[in-house]
């Protein structure tokens, strides 16, 4: 029944088993985000870049450790930088392709057991819709004033 599936807690419930931590091409970083994670390790940008980045593309990706992790993974102590952690990290699982594509849901939800299979279409994309909407906001809440 679809009415079962009107909020994010009714298709994801987050195990902290650091799956979305693992591998996937890398996360992408913003200029923003490098700003924001050296400053938190009281890093140079530049430094921050050369030790924690590689490119993918034209752009950063945070460096995975020799386990396939991100390389701010830690098994037992999660995200050593979650506070200033990307925005695509915060967003996950809720991301922006899903509410074109749907359909790649359930093959996320193969690697990650905090997602529910098998949800209709039409509140997936309503639900991740939302989220995408109440993160965007809250980034920009967040965002230095300039």
């Amino acid at each position: 029944m679809d009415s079962e599936f009107k909020t994010c807690d009714d298709i994801f419930e987050c195990q902290l088993c650091g799956e979305c931590c693992n591998g996937f091409g890398g996360t992408y970083v913003t200029k923003q985000n490098i700003i924001n994670i050296s400053t938190y390790m009281n890093l140079d940008p530049k430094k921050f870049v050369a030790r924690y980045c590689d490119t993918s593309g034209s752009r950063y990706v945070l460096t995975l450790g020799k386990d396939g992790c991100c390389i701010f993974f830690d098994r037992i102590k999660q995200c050593t930088i979650h506070p200033v952690k990307p925005y695509m990290c915060n967003a996950w699982p809720f991301i922006q392709t899903i509410i074109k594509h749907p359909e790649n849901w359930n093959t996320m939800a193969n690697s990650c057991p905090g997602m529910k299979k098998d949800v209709p279409y039409k509140n997936l994309q309503k639900i991740v819709g939302m989220e995408k909407e109440k993160l965007d906001k809250s980034s920009q809440d967040l965002a230095p004033q300039i």
